[in-house]
């Protein structure tokens, strides 16, 4: 079993920068896919960011501003988030699966979540 723990989220003025990270332990696959979500009140759960081996894969709204990266000894993948937006607010859910996808039933862990509120 794959336990993944976000952290990081928090309050940020428009524009400004936060950096979540995503610690993974137990029995985690030697390749795998991470990736990030995101959740708003009322709204659907979305596609953010994913990485595998090969680089990192983005959703049209963040792209350009959001950076995924991992670092294999510390079993942990961080979402730098830069020029944040309003409508950046939302839980922000760690993944992990076998696949590349955008899809959020091709993972098959998930972390509790991070709140992140950007005001504006």
């Amino acid at each position: 079993q794959v336990q993944l723990v976000e952290s990081g989220g928090g309050l940020v003025q428009a524009g400004g920068s936060l950096r979540l990270s995503c610690a993974a332990s137990g029995r985690t696959p030697g390749r795998y896919v991470m990736g990030w979500f995101r959740q708003a009140p009322g709204k659907e759960r979305e596609f953010v960011a994913t990485i595998s081996w090969n680089g990192g894969i983005y959703a049209d709204s963040v792209k350009g501003r959001f950076s995924i990266s991992r670092d294999n000894v510390k079993s942990t993948v961080y979402l730098q988030m830069n020029s944040l937006k309003p409508e950046d607010t939302a839980t922000y859910y760690c993944a992990a699966g076998p696949t590349t996808s955008r899809d959020t039933t091709a993972y098959g862990y998930w972390g509790q979540g991070t709140q992140v509120t950007v005001s504006s």
